[in-house]
């Protein structure tokens, strides 16, 4: 055992001088000879009773830290463990807690971190010996494709064609690339809707391409088109070779007998199903190395994170003519990019699965009986609402805690009604007034609150777990084996719901977690199962109050929502951290870290307006540069 752990420093300490400079490893060893002296002895007196091994609580293994060589590497694990001590939730209320001496040794040493700045780098086989290699070319989503054929064509997809749903990855989207696989009954959906969609675009004279089908009477002109749609569709130039194989296909239709309107459609729809359209491709040098992307890689990369969907001929002709090549020029599309309808969709796709509501319309399931007003048109107006109101912050460069907080919602008449708005029936979408306590941003939200109850109740558990994972970016780990569902558990006597969660929490295996959560659940008491207001339940007034394990009490959602806005650090860093992640496809990793820091520094000085962070993103470096593996030379 010995020789292992002697192991593992060698390679600890061998990784950290290939990828620091000596400065820097000289900094990385003092401050674990401060661990080893100042903060060892507080973890094994303090912590180590309960986090002993990898099955006791939170699944964190504090025992394998016994020495400062082997805590310096992970610092994820102690700046998650200091948030935790800041918040008295570690040690859990009933156990020996630090005293101030003890943590404020324990900050100092968190906070002395010394720190590399990886701006201007991505990781890569040179940088990271761990790292594996990001997929070069992925499949567009479900959501991304039916957006391209949609803006490519300008026909939407038959909803009877079936695409498959793709599941998350990385840092839980569906843009990962490594989880994007194509299966057959992907290809057979494409190639069905490929000549679906062109057929019905011919026929409709859909987008002005389509509109000069009626005039190709020859091969020339119907080359002219075949080319444009081309460019558009696959976003960028098309080489003569290209055009020769499309024109192929429209050649030998020809001879088949068939008329140049029949003709180009089999090119036309070939385009649809090429790689080049399916798939986002960055093409790499043979050099390999750290790459800057091309005008249309980065063109497409804009697209996606804002529309979910191919580059408009505006922001194709700026690619063509290389006018995306400074600060200034990215950020003037990208502004031009939020103006647009389209721009909804990074509410629909970011917005959706950083809330958790990504399957919301098939997921949420109130009880009918219970429920009778809940239907698909409820449903889709909830979601509605979500998405509104997560793009509504970039869109109108409103702050990002109005996401927290906000003194209005976005409604039409059918939700306002829900809502007891006062708003005519057929009142279209628009941002409107509160009329509530506590109600606007995405905490009270009727979609967040709907998918956190059970089909016939409110659920103060699910609710705060909801908060501090997908809000705060806490991770609350599943509740331990054998330990029955509060459904389930018995009692003499007819408690409330409190009553049973209070009684839950008496059980040490429960406390650690349900002290966090469930304070924070009964602050959203007042809003019912499908997110209306209220003040009674079955006959019995709401107590909607609350105590944090930090001592911190409140009562409702305004007050929950005060809270919270005390630790807008940790919901602007989480929410960063999801977009950057949602934006890049991929898992983040420490190279990143630099780009998450400017956000909250371009926040914090602009009156956390959103769209700071937008265009913070799409100027980093990762955002615009790749590292690419060198081609591999011929034996």
């Amino acid at each position: 055992m010995l020789l292992f752990v002697f192991g593992q420093f060698a390679a600890a300490v061998s990784v950290c001088a290939a990828e620091t400079d000596k400065e820097l490893a000289e900094q990385l060893v003092k401050w674990g000879e401060v661990y080893q002296r100042d903060v060892l002895p507080i973890i094994r007196e303090r912590c180590v009773q309960c986090h002993g091994s990898e099955e006791e609580d939170d699944g964190l293994d504090l025992v394998q830290f016994s020495s400062g060589e082997l805590a310096v590497p992970h610092v994820e694990v102690w700046e998650a463990v200091a948030k935790r001590v800041r918040l008295n939730e570690m040690p859990p209320e009933g156990s020996h807690q630090l005293n101030d001496e003890q943590k404020s040794i324990f900050h100092r040493w968190v906070d002395a971190r010394p720190r590399q700045n990886l701006c201007d780098t991505l990781a890569s086989d040179e940088t990271t010996s761990w790292y594996r290699g990001y997929v070069m070319s992925r499949r567009l989503t479900r959501a991304e494709y039916l957006n391209a054929v949609r803006d490519a064509t300008g026909v939407t997809v038959d909803v009877r064609f079936d695409v498959p749903t793709d599941g998350g990855g990385g840092e839980g989207f569906d843009t990962n690339g490594e989880s994007l696989f194509t299966s057959p009954i992907h290809i057979e959906r494409y190639l069905e809707i490929a000549w679906h969609t062109i057929d019905q675009a011919v026929k409709s004279k859909s987008t002005e391409v389509f509109r000069q089908l009626a005039d190709a009477s020859d091969a020339d002109t119907a080359s002219k088109l075949i080319k444009a749609f081309a460019h558009h569709a696959w976003r960028r130039p098309i080489q003569d070779s290209d055009a020769d194989r499309l024109m192929e296909l429209f050649d030998q239709a020809i001879q088949r007998g068939e008329t140049v309107d029949q003709a180009i459609r089999q090119p036309l729809a070939a385009v649809l199903v090429s790689p080049n359209f399916l798939f986002v491709i960055e093409k790499e040098s043979p050099a390999g190395g750290v790459q800057r992307l091309t005008p249309h890689q980065l063109a497409m990369r804009l697209s996606l994170l804002v529309w979910s969907s191919i580059p408009d001929h505006e922001l194709l002709s700026a690619a063509d003519e290389d006018r995306l090549q400074n600060d200034d020029q990215v950020i003037a599309q990208l502004h031009r990019m939020l103006r647009d309808p389209k721009s909804l969709a990074l509410g629909e796709n970011f917005g959706l699965q950083w809330l958790g509501l990504a399957n919301f319309l098939t997921t949420a399931a109130p009880d009918h009986e219970l429920y009778p007003e809940f239907d698909e048109t409820l449903a889709a107006d909830l979601r509605e609402e979500a998405i509104r109101c997560v793009a509504g912050v970039f869109v109108d460069d409103t702050s990002l805690l109005d996401l927290i907080e906000s003194k209005h919602v976005y409604v039409n008449g059918r939700l306002a009604a829900h809502y007891g708005m006062d708003l005519p029936s057929d009142a279209p979408w628009q941002r409107a007034a509160t009329a509530e306590q506590g109600r606007g941003g995405v905490i009270t939200m009727g979609a967040v609150l709907v998918n956190t109850s059970y089909p016939r109740r409110t659920s103060p558990v699910l609710r705060g777990r909801w908060l501090l994972e997908d809000l705060l970016g806490s991770h609350v780990p599943p509740p331990p084996p054998n330990v029955p569902a509060l459904e389930a558990t018995t009692s003499e006597k007819t408690l409330t719901l409190r009553q049973r969660l209070e009684e839950h929490r008496t059980k040490p295996e429960c406390a650690a977690c349900h002290n966090r959560m469930d304070p924070l659940g009964f602050g959203l008491e007042n809003f019912d199962a499908l997110g209306r207001w209220r003040q009674m339940d079955a006959g019995i007034e709401i107590d909607a109050s609350g105590k944090l394990p930090s001592g911190e009490a409140f009562s409702g959602a305004t007050e929950l929502k005060a809270l919270i806005l005390a630790r807008s650090g940790e919901f602007e860093r989480h929410f960063v951290r999801k977009l950057l992640g949602f934006t890049l496809g991929r898992e983040l990793n420490k190279f990143d870290d630099c780009v998450v820091d400017e956000c909250l520094k371009q926040l914090a000085a602009n009156d956390h307006r959103a769209r700071v962070v937008l265009e913070r993103i799409v100027t980093s470096y990762p955002f615009q540069h790749r590292f690419f593996k060198a081609a591999e030379k011929a034996p």
